[in-house]
C-alpha cells in the first residue's frame, strides 16, 4: 500500500463550510491521525474518508486549542469502547505535557468510570518534548517545539516508509528555531489562514497566523519540494484551491496542494 495523506479537516477555527483542520497518514500499519478538530464531526469525517475507528493507533495532537483538542475526546470515548469489547487494539496519543493534562481533565468530567479505566491501559499517553522521537506504526518521527507566542504547541518531522520526509508545522507561522527540523522536506504541511490579499479583512499577523505568500516564501526558503496549505478560511470555498495556490505559485516554485475536506494526497 502507497502512503497516503487524507484531510479530514481544511478549516480554521470558525469555519462552518468545512471541518476543523486534521488529518490522517495512512499505511499498511495502520492510521495515524493529526489533531481531531473541534467535535465529533471527527467521526463524521472518519467515515466520510472510509476509515474505520479500529484503524486508528496513533494520534498526535498538536496544541489545546478548542478547533484541535475537543474532538479528541470523541476519540478516547469511543477507543475505549471498542477496546473493552475487544474491537479495537488500542490508542496511543502523542502529546505534550499541557494538553495530556487538559485530555484528561475532560475524560473526568465526561466520561463513565468504566471508560475512564481504560487511559492508561487501552488508551495510553505518551509525553513529547522538543526532540523527542517516537514511533507511530510506519512512520519514525521527532516532535518539535513550535516556539508559539500563544499557546504551546509541536509539530512534528515524519519518515515515511517509502524514506521521504515529511513536516508538519503546526498552525501558527514558521520559527527560525525550528529550522533543523523542518529544513528540506519533502512534503510541508502549512497553516495559511486567509490570502494576503485578504489580510486587511482576516488580520492573519494579529491572530499569529499566515498568509498563502507567506507560507510559501516560508517553503522556498527551507527548500521544500512540495507544499500543502490548509487551515483556511472558507469564504471562498468554491476557488480556494484556485486563488490559493496562484499567490503561493508567486513565492514557491515546487506543486502547491490546497486541499478540500477528505481529497486524499498520495506520498
Amino acid at each position: 500500500m502507497q502512503t497516503e495523506l487524507t484531510l479530514l479537516g481544511t478549516g480554521n477555527a470558525l469555519v462552518t463550510k468545512c471541518y476543523n483542520t486534521c488529518f490522517a497518514l495512512k499505511s499498511l500499519s495502520g492510521c495515524f491521525l493529526t489533531d481531531a478538530g473541534g467535535g465529533n464531526g471527527i467521526l463524521a469525517q472518519l467515515e466520510k474518508a472510509a476509515i474505520s475507528l479500529s484503524q486508528v493507533r496513533w494520534l498526535f495532537v498538536t496544541h489545546g486549542h478548542t478547533d484541535h483538542i475537543l474532538g479528541v475526546i470523541w476519540l478516547i470515548r469511543l477507543a475505549a469502547s471498542l477496546s473493552l469489547r475487544g474491537k479495537h487494539p488500542g490508542l496511543t496519543i502523542f502529546c505534550h505535557d499541557e494538553c495530556e493534562e487538559k485530555l484528561r481533565s475532560f475524560c473526568r468530567m465526561t466520561l463513565t468510570p468504566k471508560l475512564l479505566a481504560a487511559l492508561d491501559d487501552t488508551v495510553r499517553f505518551v509525553p513529547v518534548q522538543d526532540g523527542t522521537s517516537f514511533t507511530a506504526g510506519d512512520f519514525s518521527c521527532t516532535a518539535f517545539d513550535i516556539h508559539s507566542n500563544k499557546m504551546k504547541q509541536f509539530g512534528y518531522r515524519a519518515q515515511l516508509p517509502n524514506g521521504k520526509i515529511l513536516v508538519c508545522l503546526g498552525d501558527e507561522p514558521f520559527n527560525p528555531l525550528c529550522r533543523p527540523y523542518a529544513q528540506g522536506a519533502d512534503w510541508l504541511l502549512s497553516e495559511a489562514f486567509c490570502l494576503y490579499a485578504e489580510k486587511d479583512l482576516f488580520n492573519p499577523y494579529e491572530k499569529h497566523h499566515s498568509t498563502a505568500k507567506d507560507a510559501a516564501h516560508t517553503a522556498s526558503l527551507l527548500q521544500a519540494k512540495n507544499l500543502i496549505l490548509y487551515h483556511t478560511q472558507d469564504n471562498n470555498l468554491p476557488q480556494r484551491k484556485t486563488l490559493y495556490t496562484q499567490e503561493a505559485k508567486q513565492e514557491f516554485s515546487g506543486p502547491v496542494y490546497v486541499p478540500d475536506d477528505l481529497e486524499t494526497i498520495p506520498l
